[in-house]
């Protein structure tokens, strides 16, 4: 809430920009609408904001009983599970080998997961539900968990209000999603972006400066500062550790760029999340997508801005979760 009244008022005020503020905007780099974060606070007490955390945190979602989307999304830990290769049903790792994007912002993807073949949140959410391996449970076997928990029909049912059949796996999707808008974190480098010029230090301005700069606001940018675009990886040179994991992007050989917001706090990195050092990630971003070589002083500067993208995460507590009942399909491990 603290950024949000700071992001109000100095619109507000309309306090000036400094030249570098300007250029960051110029070349595509935006700070989260004041309009989200009111909007996104405003819902959290929402019933269906409600619904739909308490089903982000329900591991009855999973056919095992032990997964739910918090697993690899762990709100937690940056949004992320902090394993190279997420784990999913079984506890086995991901057969590709690849690593769990933070949920944390991504309301400002316009394509989701690494291939970018789910358009929105909504369709995102029961993915991984279904998923062998992830959930590995099937759409109807879900509705009817929920369905035979009393409670959760009744929340369905203030939920979706104008809808006869409420519980649907279609809005179970809605209502994870819904949850999931909320979940925007402004930082400093917003504050800076709209005027308070003292809001990154100079080593941070450096490291922004030179992000412009080398030309990585090509793919980085918009308020997620990345999630907006597919693009080739590797571009230019080869990426060392390609063989980690058989991911070769969508059908035509692209990956979704990832936002950079709390991206200190999301290693490992890359899809296959082979790198664990942000230093080193920004090294090898530099030498395949940009072709060049970062000297360690640049590299400094630059982690430096990528940290200012640390932001306040919203106040979320962990739920408690309705019943079971005597109807409740059981858990099945197998």
């Amino acid at each position: 809430m603290k950024y949000v009244l700071i992001l109000i008022a100095m619109v507000s005020a309309g306090l000036a920009q400094d030249e570098l503020a300007t250029l960051a905007q110029q070349r595509g780099l935006k700070p989260i609408p004041k309009e989200m974060l009111a909007a996104a606070k405003k819902a959290q007490a929402s019933p269906l904001v409600q619904l739909g955390k308490m089903l982000y945190f329900e591991p009855r979602l999973s056919r095992s009983g032990l997964i739910s989307c918090n697993t690899c999304h762990n709100l937690g830990l940056g949004g992320t599970d902090g394993v190279a290769a997420a784990i999913g049903h079984k506890w086995a790792a991901n057969p590709h080998h690849l690593n769990s994007p933070t949920v944390y912002n991504a309301v400002f993807n316009s394509k989701q997961f690494w291939d970018g073949r789910s358009p929105n949140l909504e369709d995102q959410a029961t993915g991984p539900i279904q998923a062998g391996p992830e959930m590995a449970m099937p759409a109807e076997l879900a509705v009817e968990r929920i369905q035979s928990i009393p409670e959760y029909r009744d929340l369905f049912q203030k939920a979706f209000p104008e809808e006869k059949e409420a519980l649907t796996f279609l809005n179970i999707g809605k209502a994870i999603a819904a949850f999931e808008e909320t979940l925007i974190t402004p930082s400093d480098f917003d504050a800076y972006l709209i005027g308070k010029s003292d809001a990154l230090s100079e080593q941070e301005k450096k490291g922004l400066d030179l992000f412009v700069s080398k030309g990585c606001t090509t793919c980085h940018n918009g308020p997620g500062i990345g999630g907006s675009m597919m693009m080739k990886f590797p571009l230019i040179k080869p990426y060392k550790f390609a063989d980690l994991g058989d991911f070769k992007g969508d059908a035509n050989g692209l990956t979704k760029v990832p936002t950079l917001r709390n991206i200190e706090e999301t290693a490992p990195y890359f899809h296959n999340g082979a790198v664990w050092s942000l230093n080193e990630a920004v090294k090898i971003m530099g030498e395949t997508q940009l072709g060049i070589d970062l000297q360690e002083a640049e590299v400094e500067a630059m982690v430096s801005f990528l940290k200012a993208l640390t932001g306040e995460k919203p106040d979320v507590r962990y739920p408690t979760l309705p019943p079971s009942s005597k109807s409740t399909p059981r858990p099945d491990p197998s």
